[in-house]
């Protein structure tokens, strides 16, 4: 299939050359890997990567975990239960 159309980004030039020097390393370049995972997308009807990016209220709570904050101590499943209400 002829590629005949165009897609235009607006990028960090500092993140697109490092890219660049990756995909390079692999014989491939920044066309070739956007043609790869929009070929991908459409195939598979998903992200060509994970997308579990942690939303702002998880992103808290790992941060209150990192610094010792809000964490439950229970010496089995019935003593978190009572200590947390349910």
């Amino acid at each position: 299939m002829p590629a005949n159309d165009y897609v235009r980004a607006r990028i960090d030039p500092a993140i697109k050359n490092e890219a660049a020097a990756v995909l390079a390393t692999m014989g491939l370049t920044v066309s070739d890997l956007c043609r790869m995972a929009l070929a991908r997308v459409a195939h598979e009807k998903r992200l060509p990567f994970s997308d579990d990016i942690p939303n702002a209220l998880t992103r808290e709570t790992i941060e209150k975990a990192e610094r010792g904050e809000e964490i439950f101590h229970a010496k089995d499943a019935e003593d978190l239960f009572r200590q947390l209400g349910i």
